[in-house]
């Protein structure tokens, strides 16, 4: 998700396994058309950043045109192509078009395909400053979610637990667009935002879930509010004013022992003592032979606040758990829930959970599903003070 540093771009394969492998009760799925709601919001995707060629294939009827003045480039039934930057703009199979930015639009029963994902909605390809290029689908709020659940859980959970990814993904979806609507887009398609992967990620089950929740948000005092989650919160989700400037009672933080089940419940990590000298050292930081780790304080849900680093020659720094687990990498250091120690040239960590831990617990909310609770159940549990409302009611819709 997401400013939302999940890290949950390498959990997602293990969640599916995972998930296949335990038994999943059939919940009784209410019979009932999706809520109406009159308008569906476009969302600005950044699918591709700062490459210097894609592939496109466009398979049926399609037109593309000039970004800024709509001047047609080119039409037809059909196109395999090579675009790349260009000496006056972009090069469409090596044509030049002489255009800084092209939109690509299908007709009706086309489709796009950009790098082999198929698209829904319109394209837009822009060269950058720098000469590289950056790739939006623009795309409707609902059928962007369709390709958003599948990464972030397993289309084989529970319906409840679908339909409160759902509503938590579109919340954060709006709230991002409603900060970045001076920027060229609104949302990355990778962790840093929430992972999609267009219409080639679509399930029935998670699209179902979609559908079921339309138009429906989260809110905090009747507007839209940072919906975080995260992977394995390993007992207590975190309070997001540690992480971020941010202090709402929705992200103080819930106790939690729902997620474990959860395979990334525990990790462990080791790494030789070179390897962390250099990159403390690639930071700036007056390190040379490690001689020790040590936690100095821990927070209320029991993550690393503060640690402290000693070298051979007594020199020290002192550092956050969130920086610590930046610099070394968020994938290694899963959580700032750890221990760590320095055992035979190694510095040896051992930890619980995955992610920031702000927000919902996604693996907590697969436990609560299972146990037959409904969607807005689980919803306000990790979001203590918010109500389930619709976009129709927000004071402004991005």
């Amino acid at each position: 998700m997401k400013k939302n540093i999940s890290f949950r771009l390498m959990a997602v394969s293990l969640v599916f396994f995972y998930a296949v492998s335990l038994p999943c009760p059939v919940f009784a799925e209410p019979v009932s058309a999706p809520p109406k709601v009159d308008q569906d919001p476009v969302m600005r995707v950044n699918i591709i950043d700062d490459t210097s060629g894609i592939k496109m294939v466009l398979k049926g009827r399609y037109k593309i045109t000039d970004v800024i003045s709509g001047i047609s480039l080119s039409e037809g039934p059909y196109l395999t192509a090579k675009v790349e930057p260009g000496v006056d703009g972009i090069k469409l199979n090596a044509k030049d078009l002489a255009s800084t930015g092209i939109r690509v639009k299908v007709f009706k029963d086309a489709n796009i395909y950009i790098e082999n994902k198929r698209f829904r909605g319109d394209v837009d390809i822009l060269k950058k400053p720098n000469g590289n290029l950056m790739v939006i689908n623009y795309i409707p709020l609902e059928e962007y979610l369709y390709g958003v659940l599948y990464h972030e859980v397993s289309h084989r959970w529970p319906m409840e637990a679908l339909k409160v990814q759902a509503i938590a993904a579109r919340t954060f979806a709006l709230y991002q667009a409603r900060q970045n609507k001076t920027k060229p887009y609104d949302l990355r398609s990778d962790i840093y935002s929430q992972v999609y992967g267009g219409r080639t990620s679509e399930k029935w089950s998670t699209t179902r879930a979609v559908d079921l929740t339309r138009g429906q948000v989260l809110t905090y005092k009747a507007d839209i509010f940072p919906a975080y989650y995260h992977a394995t919160c390993a007992g207590h989700t975190e309070d997001a004013s540690n992480l971020w400037n941010i202090d709402i009672p929705p992200l103080k933080g819930v106790v939690c022992n729902f997620c474990m089940n959860s395979p990334h419940y525990k990790w462990s990590k080791e790494l030789p003592l070179w390897e962390a000298e250099k990159i403390l050292k690639d930071k700036g930081y007056a390190i040379d032979k490690i001689a020790s780790i040590e936690v100095l304080s821990t927070n209320a849900s029991g993550r690393v606040d503060k640690l402290e680093i000693k070298s051979e020659s007594n020199n020290s720094v002192i550092l956050t758990g969130k920086d610590f687990r930046q610099m070394i990498g968020p994938n290694e250091i899963r959580s700032t829930k750890f221990s760590a120690s320095i055992k035979r040239g190694k510095l040896v960590m051992a930890g619980t959970g995955w992610g920031h831990g702000v927000g919902m617990c996604q693996w907590g909310v697969y436990g609560q599903a299972r146990r037959g609770k409904r969607a807005d159940e689980i919803l306000k549990y990790y979001y203590p003070g918010t109500e389930i409302s619709s976009i129709n009611k927000l004071k402004t819709v991005p």
